[in-house]
């Protein structure tokens, strides 16, 4: 039995390796350039990406002795339709959960000439998110612990750890929470996106799907910012909208498979912003 592919090693090795993609892929362009430079942004996201594709590579092959075809980056025509209802997926519920916070006064929208500015900015804030958050942390969580966790556990449990230790890491993230309460709600958001992901993971057998779903939270983001009002309220409303999400990719998604994609043992945001 090789240990790293244990489940409770194979979760702290992601979470480890969630930290370490972002350290890894951002010094060099902090040590090499200044903070106000054209391409500091650009080339720290790029270099997220490619510390992620390292990290896994490297885990799955000296510390798992997996292929790399277990993470689920299947290239086929099937790649981009699913990437871009993926998007839809994560979009469509957060958009409307920002609708129904505005309709209950849980939320205001940002000043007229921010959602302006910003929407000038809708493409690189695309290609940041899809670079720095949504391909390299579902590449860990939906593709590589997915797929490590499908040797040894059932179906449910694969979606359950993959998405509570997701969401457990958001303990840690910046948002407009100002109180433990709110933190905690932060966290159950966080999960109900990962649960999310995972679905779209596990009806399609590929890793597309979920990182159009994680680039989807954002994107509906993106396009109706807004500002706090209650943000408790506004988390556990989109909590809401993403598990709804989830549950009809797993009722109803297309190209499902009998079940996960694996590759058995060793051999084989922040809403309103």
């Amino acid at each position: 039995m090789n240990r790293a592919t244990h489940p409770v090693w194979a979760v702290l090795i992601t979470v480890a390796a969630t930290f370490a993609q972002v350290l890894v892929g951002t010094i060099p362009v902090t040590l090499l350039l200044a903070s106000d430079h054209p391409l500091y942004r650009p080339l720290g996201m790029i270099g997220v990406t490619l510390a992620a594709l390292a990290l896994v590579y490297l885990i799955r092959r000296f510390l798992g002795g997996q292929s790399w075809a277990g993470v689920g980056m299947e290239r086929s025509r099937r790649a981009v339709p699913q990437l871009l209802l993926g998007v839809v997926a994560g979009a469509v519920p957060t958009v409307a959960a920002i609708l129904l916070s505005l309709a209950f006064g849980v939320t205001s929208l940002a000043p007229g000439e921010t959602i302006l500015g910003e929407l000038g900015l809708v493409p690189y804030g695309i290609a940041f998110a899809l670079l720095s958050q949504a391909f390299p942390e579902e590449l860990l969580w939906r593709g590589h612990l997915f797929d490590t966790l499908s040797a040894r556990l059932s179906p449910r449990a694969v979606l359950i750890v993959v998405s509570v230790g997701f969401g457990a890491l958001h303990i840690l993230s910046n948002s407009s929470a100002d109180s433990p309460a709110e933190r905690l709600l932060y966290v159950v958001q966080a999960v109900a996106l990962g649960f999310a992901c995972a679905a779209a993971r596990a009806r399609t057998g590929a890793l597309w799907m979920a990182v159009g779903v994680h680039l989807g939270l954002h994107l509906g983001n993106l396009l109706l910012p807004t500002e706090a009002v209650h943000y408790g309220v506004q988390l556990v409303i989109l909590t809401c909208t993403l598990t709804v999400s989830g549950l009809i990719l797993l009722r109803y998604g297309k190209g499902a498979r009998e079940q996960p994609a694996c590759h058995p043992g060793p051999t084989a945001y922040e809403p309103g912003r």
